[in-house]
């Protein structure tokens, strides 16, 4: 291998790095922040992001000072979405027929989670959401299942971010300490959190493209704690097939 294909690996492996990081920093970076934790020189960012840039997969904040990831990045990742839909619409059809309730499929998207698939349930009273609804990160269960799967500094923003946009006063050491409960227990709860007279129970993973992915069971609140042991029991072993077929 030439010495200039070296220097070419190299580039694309710094530029890697630092889209990765920026993923997991959803709320921006700035260079000096970036030069940090991929630890390259400041100047070498800098020219990586301008090119970036460029291309739209890194963008600036209004007041420049700070980069997050670009619209062109959602447009990749848009395209490999129907991946993972192919891939959960089994295990959605089974949780909706063990468990009689909808199971939805959806994936984190910047501040919110947007649907991507849903598998209707069979009782009369249920639950649904359309294809594409974006639903808020700190009151529902797909949304608090994404953030334990993001770093903590990551998510600390996010949730003080939609505080903020809501007007919503709590306490963030409550919620630091809930999601690291969803880290060690892996099912996150919404009871009446978000809608009133609707529960919900779900988990988040990672799929093979890095996006953070979460499959839960919304249900009349009037039968959770009838449904609350079957829908865990059914999530679980979900959560397990699912981790097998992401590591091969």
């Amino acid at each position: 291998m030439s010495q200039k294909q070296k220097k070419g690996i190299q580039v694309i492996e710094r530029a890697a790095s630092i889209l990765r990081v920026l993923k997991d920093n959803q709320s921006g970076l700035s260079l000096g922040q970036i030069s940090k934790q991929v630890n390259l020189p400041r100047s070498t960012v800098q020219r990586i992001a301008n090119a970036l840039q460029a291309e739209r997969l890194v963008i600036s904040n209004a007041s420049g000072g700070s980069l997050r990831l670009g619209p062109e990045v959602n447009a990749l990742a848009q395209a490999t979405n129907y991946n993972i839909v192919e891939t959960c619409r089994l295990f959605l059809t089974e949780l909706t027929e063990v468990t009689g309730e909808t199971a939805d499929l959806s994936v984190l998207r910047g501040a919110g989670v947007i649907f991507l698939d849903q598998v209707p349930g069979t009782q009369r009273l249920r639950t649904i959401s359309s294809v594409g609804e974006v639903f808020p990160l700190t009151t529902t269960a797909n949304g608090m299942a994404c953030l334990s799967r993001i770093l903590p500094k990551a998510a600390h923003s996010l949730v003080t971010d939609e505080w903020d946009r809501r007007g919503i006063i709590s306490d963030i050491k409550k919620m630091e300490q809930k999601l690291s409960e969803i880290r060690h227990n892996r099912l996150a709860y919404d009871e009446d959190a978000h809608t009133m007279g609707i529960s919900a129970i779900g988990f988040a993973f990672n799929d093979l493209s890095g996006d953070v992915v979460a499959i839960s069971i919304p249900v009349p609140s009037s039968r959770f704690l009838e449904k609350r042991k079957l829908i865990e029991t059914a999530l679980r072993k979900t959560a397990f097939h699912i981790d097998k077929l992401m590591e091969n």
